[in-house]
């Protein structure tokens, strides 16, 4: 942990604030500068130009530093960070509202170039015989991010795992790991370490189906990973959104965890055959517009894009955020 992020959060955001003037006055020789809150960073505004410096989450937080600059009478944004600039490029570009993004090297502001599109990683090979275990088990088997996983409406409860290790020269063989995240699937492991794969599987299955349902109790596993579902379901039935079919697709930044809330996505046609991406989220995450358009780069350019939440969900900043696209979604 830095000195910085031990601070406590009202003296790390003066800290910032003072760091962001200072590199706003040198680079762009800026007076009369209003500084302004900013959640996860700070921010400022001089003339008709918004500066936001990112503290956190850098790659994830262009949505809001938009939605900040948006509701703000300002013609242009000067996005700062010391990491993850190049993808912040990337998506800058897919907005018509005028971005600028900067890599922070010291005193230094330097004009990022956008990363290259995010490409699908591909899934392993020969481990259909575990995928029809998971299949078997009543879960949906989803390719995603070079791994099959196993989902029971929308929660990863299992994952074939294939060991790279290039020095031994040997061809690792597939194995069955259950569980619902990274902790979970170790201490099952441990305790449960003799078991076959298909027994191993049916436990967990059994014990999270008790609350992952429909309509269920008010239970953590029925809270998790709520994107995922709203995709499962929308797989289900398509004509929820006006799809005639839907299959998950690679996100262009891979989650983070189980309890991470970026956006989930998927690929499809609508009835006339014409191929659509979705991104769909829950709560309000002000980045799945970024992530959404993100996506569209990443897997069909030309394609409609579809924004897909709860009715609760769908903010007026999301809508702005959606319209302001070069191609809105």
């Amino acid at each position: 942990m830095t000195l910085q992020q031990a601070l406590d959060p009202e003296r790390r955001a003066a800290l910032l604030g003072v760091k962001l003037r200072a590199l706003v006055c040198d680079a762009f020789a800026a007076t009369d500068a209003e500084s302004l809150p900013f959640s996860g960073g700070a921010a400022m505004v001089v003339g008709a130009s918004a500066y936001v410096l990112l503290d956190e989450n850098h790659e994830r937080s262009l949505g809001r530093a938009l939605a900040w600059a948006q509701a703000r009478p300002v013609d242009e944004l000067h996005v700062l960070a010391e990491a993850g600039t190049e993808v912040l490029a990337r998506r800058a570009g897919l907005f018509a509202f005028p971005v600028s993004v900067w890599r922070v090297e010291g005193r230094a502001l330097i004009r990022a170039e956008p990363a290259p599109p995010a490409q699908p990683e591909a899934p392993p090979g020969d481990v259909e015989s575990l995928a029809e275990l998971l299949r078997a088990a009543g879960l949906q088997v989803v390719a995603e991010h070079g791994e099959i996983v196993g989902e029971l409406f929308g929660l990863v409860v299992a994952r074939i795992v294939v060991d790279d290790d290039s020095r031994s020269g040997v061809e690792a063989e597939p194995r069955l790991e259950v569980g619902v995240g990274r902790h979970d699937r170790e201490a099952f492991a441990l305790l449960h370490g003799d078991l076959p794969a298909a027994e191993a599987l049916a436990a967990v299955v059994s014990s999270v189906a008790q609350h992952r349902r429909p309509g269920g109790d008010n239970h953590p596993l029925n809270r998790l990973a709520g994107q995922r579902w709203l995709r499962d379901l929308v797989r289900r039935e398509p004509s929820l959104v006006g799809l005639s079919s839907l299959e998950p697709a690679d996100a262009p930044l891979r989650p983070l965890g189980v309890k991470d809330p970026s956006a989930a996505i998927g690929v499809g046609c609508d009835p006339s055959g014409a191929s659509v991406v979705a991104a769909f989220s829950t709560g309000i995450d002000l980045d799945v517009v970024p992530a959404a358009a993100d996506a569209r780069l990443m897997h069909a350019p030309g394609a409609r894009l579809l924004v897909v939440l709860p009715e609760r969900d769908a903010h007026a900043v999301t809508y702005r955020l959606a319209s302001s696209l070069r191609d809105p979604a």
